[in-house]
């Protein structure tokens, strides 16, 4: 089966066929950092983590760029009311990004660039899209230079991504209703310097970029004019990335992606999550509470471009699930040095047939728009195969080998699962040890809500146990 992708903008699946065999260019709209990320800022980027480690294990060569808006009207307000420098701030939030992604097990982009560091390019594109006729400069409101907008109505095709009627169009986020505009739905390529904010010169005087066109500028110059693929979050289907592909395609005259993906919605029961709703909950809280590990699970049980109920309750619903997948993990490691074993037998060849079935399984669910629900199914037949072999005296270390090294290419390798990074405080032994009994008390008074309010305390600091008949044992994760 070859990959389908499912492509917003022609609003349905298409193979998967990079302009250059075997090299796949990716941009995927990074964060405005003036404050801690938030639940979707997870769920957006483990989807694209997913995406990008599938196509490396596909054997694609990907380039994979992620920028920074590190200067924004966001930023400045809110430096203002903490009387920062905006520049430090972004910095302090840019930085605070990478301790919740690391965290969540979140490769490393190959290129990370800023707004701030690309201001000369963004100039560049501006006046190329003056040339082309499709941006106009009118006076500033505050006297200090001139603003620069993209004319809508010159570029016919605008609306193709998000399905909007150009007639129909009312000024997009971050655009404003404004008189001096030829048309409502212009956006701004470029805005005059306002008193007191952060500007740069330019051929308009001083000022700054408009939102839409630092990223055409930042992804076109890192992978070219047209991209394999762009991301981001529905949320940013309209205006922001239906406005790059007008500016894009009006300056180079070429197809500016040729695959739009974006997931879905973070949602708090019917509701989508927002601070006006008080269900707001950052992302630095979700992995304090419930761990890395189990916030990546959450993230990957779910197709990525459906909406996901982040509540409290249903994060925790699926703690049996990891644990079982960890112990899955510990159980073919444990067996596949076992002295005690044969080095080799018979039942090998069956055993290695057994398991490529079942990765054609985890494949095909990937290849059909990265379907992760159905890939995570997969791995539960390889945890009983891993159990099945388990309970067979002749079953021996090179198929335990084998499957250990299968497993670990998918739960970690795709999915990311063990990549995420458990907070642990170095617990010593006795501090364990002292746990682990006062919950063997709690279970024998029969107060089962402490038990396991130990039991999961434990779990987040990398300590994993399993009661038997005998008793409590415990171990440290992987």
């Amino acid at each position: 089966m070859a990959l389908a992708v499912f492509d917003t903008l022609s609003k349905g699946k298409k193979k998967f066929v990079p302009q250059k065999e075997g090299k796949v260019g990716m941009y995927v709209c990074g964060i405005t950092p003036y404050d801690y990320c938030h639940l979707g800022h997870g769920r957006c980027y483990t989807a694209f983590d997913v995406v990008r480690r599938y196509l490396a294990y596909r054997g694609y060569e990907v380039k994979y760029v992620q920028n920074f808006t590190d200067i924004d009207d966001k930023i400045i307000k809110r430096a203002a009311e903490a009387k920062q420098d905006p520049f430090a701030l972004s910095k302090k939030f840019s930085d605070e990004y990478f301790v919740d992604m690391d965290a969540l097990g979140i490769r490393r982009a190959d290129a990370y660039p800023l707004v701030t560091q690309t201001i000369p390019d963004i100039v560049k594109f501006v006046e190329r899209l003056i040339r082309n006729g499709y941006g106009y400069a009118i006076e500033g409101e505050h006297g200090s230079g001139k603003d620069v907008y993209f004319e809508v109505s010159k570029f016919v095709a605008y609306g193709k991504l998000s399905g909007q009627e150009r007639e129909n169009l009312k000024a997009g986020a971050r655009i404003g209703v404004d008189e001096r505009k030829k048309a409502a739905e212009d956006f701004a390529l470029w805005k005059s310097a306002k008193p007191g904010e952060p500007s740069w010169d330019s051929p308009w005087g001083k000022g700054r970029p408009g939102w839409h066109i630092e990223c055409s500028v930042m992804s076109t110059k890192h992978l070219g004019d047209t991209l394999d693929i762009h991301g981001g979050g529905q949320d940013l289907i309209f205006p922001h990335h239906e406005d790059e592909i007008a500016q894009s395609e009006a300056a180079t005259g070429k197809t500016f992606a040729n695959y739009w993906l974006h997931n879905g919605f973070i949602v708090v029961g019917k509701d989508k999550m927002a601070k006006s709703l008080n269900n707001f909950v950052t992302l630095r809280q979700a992995l304090d509470k419930h761990g890395p590990r189990l916030v990546r699970l959450f993230y990957v049980s779910t197709h990525y471009r459906s909406p996901l109920d982040a509540s409290a309750e249903r994060i925790e619903e699926l703690r049996p699930t990891l644990q079982k997948l960890l112990d899955t993990r510990e159980l073919l490691a444990r067996n596949a040095k076992d002295e005690n074993r044969p080095e080799k037998a018979d039942s090998d060849s069956a055993v290695k047939a057994d398991a490529h079935a079942i990765v054609q399984k985890f494949e095909d669910a990937m290849d059909d728009d990265f379907n992760t629900p159905l890939a995570l199914a997969s791995l539960f037949e390889l945890k009983d195969l891993a159990y099945k072999l388990a309970a067979q005296k002749g079953a021996s270390r090179k198929s335990f080998e084998h499957l250990a090294e299968t497993y670990e290419n998918l739960a970690n390798g795709v999915l990311g699962l063990f990549d995420a990074k458990e907070a642990k405080d170095e617990m010593s032994d006795s501090e364990v040890a002292a746990l682990v009994k006062e919950r063997d008390v709690a279970k024998k008074a029969k107060d089962y809500k402490k038990a396991d309010g130990i039991r999961d305390a434990l779990n987040k600091k990398g300590i994993i146990l399993a009661d038997k008949p005998t008793g409590t044992v415990w171990k440290r994760a992987a």
